[in-house]
């Protein structure tokens, strides 16, 4: 997957692709996998980088959604459980079934949260990942060691299933590619080209050399999630938003909060929501918030409310309070809900998704969550097909593996999301003098995998390796920080940069790192920078 050969394509002129799709996040790229692997001529393009807004910032499950139950949105939780079953079997290096316990601390609340999670599971079907059952207060100890105990009665087992959102989006990005798509990063639509009042193909920007020109197609899909009514204004000024904006929040914490291989959840918070505090690379991941109102950003901050709110509610439930100097990283994530008539609050709108079709033919796919990409793509493709007045042809997503697939993982735990692929890092530290080395102690990345994102997976920038390539930014926001000048270097060296190139992505990250953590946190590294071995 080479960035250089993928804009050439782009600027070819002869020619037109069958499928344009604008936006290079869950839905854009599940499209695209659908597209192509139907045999269609695809191309994608992604303002950013791969899952740089909300398809990085997910509370990493795999999920048909209990809170919706909760609402009697039966039709939405199964979907999502079919699609939880289907992403699980065809990415079984990234996803993985998780034990979930909601502790009880009255004897109705045990009652009450078993029946619904019995009912959950029979949901699920054949594609359950195992039954839920009722828990002593020993049990529930046993599973969650460091829950409050004070009040405890009993607690709820459940399954679900964990993934790693952006690893995922690389993946999807890859197996696209395989497939014949033409998909680049860090180029933009900054206008539609229409033909006969007809939407036939967008003019693009290449984001790091300004240079502007048109790729044409039978039809355009619009998959730019928050950004979404902004493309729809390139095709019809003053339309009406089809999305609210609504923005959650999470803290990483050490695993030390809630050690052994089960996730807590909390059913009942103050905003409606549900929370979890879930083991994800050996950190704790806790969130979310609901917060209605924001703008779209590419880089949204978390506020002291939504922060005060996680660690409230993390007080109450962990035996051991976390503080603020506890929290190594906070991701703020925004999600494309769709609106409903008069729904006063965010958490009340739709996680379903929309297909909506302009009378220029503009096709905008908008809402649904990181469970549901696939059917999500589907959907979107049996409209293009549509649209461009093409033969339909089935879609072969349902039982097809991304890039990657593997259930014979032997790479070392932190190699494991790299699936297949494990094997060609594994040869290039080995290879290569000093690329086996640690980009930081605090954490489990080394040289070999930033090489590795440059040549093979699209990497451009320090924040594409820190922040997507590997966690580490997730992880621990100060560690990686002091990472940066150690991946500067590296990524200068494949992609022929500067000095002050590197300068300027160090300066750069370390300004972004500082907004991944609490306003009283400072970026002082923990431990000094790796040297580098030339």
């Amino acid at each position: 997957m080479q960035r250089e050969s993928a804009l050439d394509r782009l600027r070819a002129d002869a020619g037109e692709f069958d499928i344009l799709i604008v936006g290079g996040g869950a839905s854009g790229l599940g499209a695209a996998v659908d597209a192509a692997a139907r045999g269609y001529r695809v191309a994608l393009i992604e303002q950013a980088d791969f899952a740089k807004g909300t398809s990085s910032r997910s509370t990493k499950l795999v999920h048909g959604g209990v809170r919706y139950l909760k609402q009697g949105d039966i039709s939405l939780v199964m979907s999502a459980l079919k699609e939880r079953g289907l992403l699980l079997r065809n990415a079984p290096h990234l996803a993985h079934p998780l034990a979930f316990v909601i502790p009880n601390y009255s004897w109705f609340e045990g009652m009450y949260y078993a029946v619904g999670m019995a009912f959950y599971d029979r949901l699920a079907g054949k594609l359950s990942l195992g039954r839920s059952q009722r828990l002593s207060r020993d049990a529930t100890v046993e599973h969650l060691p460091t829950v409050e105990t004070k009040g405890l009665a009993s607690g709820v087992l459940y399954y679900d299933g964990q993934f790693d959102d952006a690893r995922l989006a690389i993946n999807l990005a890859q197996t696209a590619a395989e497939r014949g798509a033409v998909v680049a990063n860090y180029c933009a639509c900054v206008g539609l080209v229409k033909e006969n009042g007809r939407v036939r193909g967008i003019l693009a920007r290449d984001t790091e050399s300004g240079a502007e020109f048109r790729i044409r197609a039978r039809v355009v899909i619009n998959a730019t999630g928050v950004f979404v009514d902004a493309v729809r204004q390139f095709d019809e000024p003053g339309a009406k938003p089809l999305v609210a904006v609504s923005q959650g929040v999470h803290l990483t914490l050490p695993r030390q909060f809630l050690p052994g291989t089960s996730a807590l959840m909390i059913p009942k918070t103050a905003d409606g929501r549900v929370l979890f505090a879930i083991p994800w690379h050996d950190r704790l991941v806790v969130g979310t918030t609901d917060t209605p109102g924001v703008e779209p950003s590419l880089e949204p901050r978390a506020q002291s409310a939504e922060v005060d709110f996680i660690m409230e509610h993390a007080r109450k439930y962990l035996a051991r309070d976390p503080v603020e100097s506890d929290v190594l990283s906070v991701f703020t994530g925004l999600r494309p809900l769709v609106r409903r008539g008069g729904a006063s609050n965010t958490a009340a709108l739709s996680r379903d998704h929309t297909i909506d079709i302009s009378g220029s033919n503009l096709i905008t796919l908008t809402g649904g969550k990181w469970t549901t990409y696939r059917k999500m793509a589907e959907d979107v493709i049996d409209h293009a097909e549509r649209v461009a007045g093409i033969t339909h042809r089935p879609s072969l997503t349902a039982q097809m593996p991304v890039h990657g697939a593997t259930t014979a993982n032997t790479a070392p735990a932190a190699w494991q999301v790299y699936g297949t692929d494990a094997g060609g890092i594994a040869a290039l530290a080995q290879k290569e003098r000093g690329l086996d080395a640690l980009l930081h102690p605090a954490l489990p990345f080394r040289q070999a995998e930033v090489v590795w994102h440059a040549r093979n997976e699209m990497a451009r920038t320090v924040e594409d390796v820190l922040a997507r390539r590997t966690r580490a930014l997730v992880l621990d926001a100060r560690a990686s920080a002091a990472a940066a000048p150690v991946v500067a270097r590296l990524l200068a060296r494949e992609l022929r940069r500067d000095d002050a190139w590197i300068s300027a992505q160090v300066a750069a990250y370390t300004e972004l790192a500082r907004g991944w953590l609490l306003p009283r946190a400072n970026l002082d590294p923990v431990f000094p920078p790796q040297p580098m071995v030339a």
